[in-house]
């Protein structure tokens, strides 16, 4: 066994933490410094009643949310499940990824996956089953089970250490040939989000981008999503609800919003809709809210139903992520 082999390490975030991954257990949970999150709440029992000011029972639960992904899901080991058409989060990233693959919006994704780092898949069932309850991966290295099932699910691996890097992912793409990729990125990766631009422009090819996991990111980094981003999720940063809210063209939920940026952006999300033409035919010079708590025009996304108001940027929700110190949100 080389060192390649047996070296096995995986580090995400989640719930403000630092995680680490290594041989399929949860070895080491840095200090949370959020309270509160609806949506870990809603998806992860052991979140109910814990107090904010606790945090051993904040890192007990996020312990727990791991674990569960690893038990349930073969996150991090051989067992992991690819495949998936199940909508987890109605305003999740992989299930409009896979609505755009189905519907032929866009050709290609280029996401991440622990075990195999960046990779292109052009099946809906792939990007769901990669993406459903999956946090942001900031280190992987390679695990051969995952990368054999990916592979043999027709997935482009473009690292075989598992690197990550979602611009070498998109040039990838564009020269297997496909012709509309969309990508995620990391908040933290917001400089990248410039090179795609350029890569779309010198190459004639659409590129939307789709930051993700935008947690305690700085000012800059917001900048950057805010010039280069078609969709941005606004997860625990309220610098990005206050500095890119007032600027989107629309507004996806209001307790953990999702802001579209561009009609590159609103095209994208038109496809995850049963209502495609009624979106693409919105006024891009108005703002719009999605949400299940406004009456207005009824859509549907996904398999659940929303409606469609025009609203003054950002929305906000009595139900939104804290923090146990409004100065502990900023992390490079």
């Amino acid at each position: 066994m080389d060192s390649m082999d047996r070296r096995d390490i995986h580090v995400l975030k989640y719930f403000s933490s630092f995680v680490s991954v290594s041989c399929g257990k949860v070895i080491n949970i840095t200090e949370p410094t959020l309270t509160f999150c609806p949506l870990a709440k809603h998806l992860y029992k052991d979140f109910s009643g814990v107090r904010g000011n606790d945090k051993k029972a904040i890192k007990n639960a996020i312990k727990s949310a791991i674990e569960s992904k690893i038990k349930n899901y073969g996150f991090f080991t051989d067992e992991r499940k690819i495949s998936c058409t199940d909508v987890s989060i109605p305003y999740g990233a992989s299930e409009m990824l896979s609505f755009a693959l189905r519907k032929k919006a866009i050709d290609a994704a280029v996401v991440v996956c622990e075990g195999a780092g960046t990779i292109i898949t052009d099946t809906p069932e792939v990007v769901q089953g990669i993406g459903a309850r999956m946090n942001s991966l900031l280190l992987t290295s390679p695990i051969k089970g995952i990368i054999k099932k990916l592979k043999a699910a027709g997935c482009q691996i473009i690292f075989e250490n598992a690197f990550i890097d979602q611009p070498l992912g998109v040039k990838e793409a564009m020269e297997i040939g496909y012709k509309t990729i969309a990508v995620t990125i990391s908040g933290r990766s917001a400089k990248n989000l410039e090179i795609l631009r350029l890569l779309g422009k010198e190459n004639g090819v659409k590129i939307i981008s789709l930051v993700v996991c935008t947690t305690g990111i700085t000012k800059d980094k917001i900048a950057l999503i805010r010039d280069y981003a078609d969709l941005v999720w606004s997860c625990a940063s309220f610098d990005v609800r206050r500095t890119i809210g007032p600027l989107a063209k629309c507004q996806l939920s209001k307790q953990i919003p999702v802001f579209v940026l561009t009609k590159k952006g609103m095209d994208f999300v038109s496809a995850y809709a049963d209502e495609s033409e009624l979106i693409k035919s919105l006024d891009t010079r108005k703002q719009y809210l999605f949400s299940n708590e406004f009456s207005g025009q009824c859509v549907h996304l996904g398999n659940f139903k929303t409606f469609i108001s025009e609203y003054r940027l950002p929305v906000s929700s009595r139900k939104v992520p804290s923090f146990k110190d409004k100065n502990e949100q900023v992390c490079v």
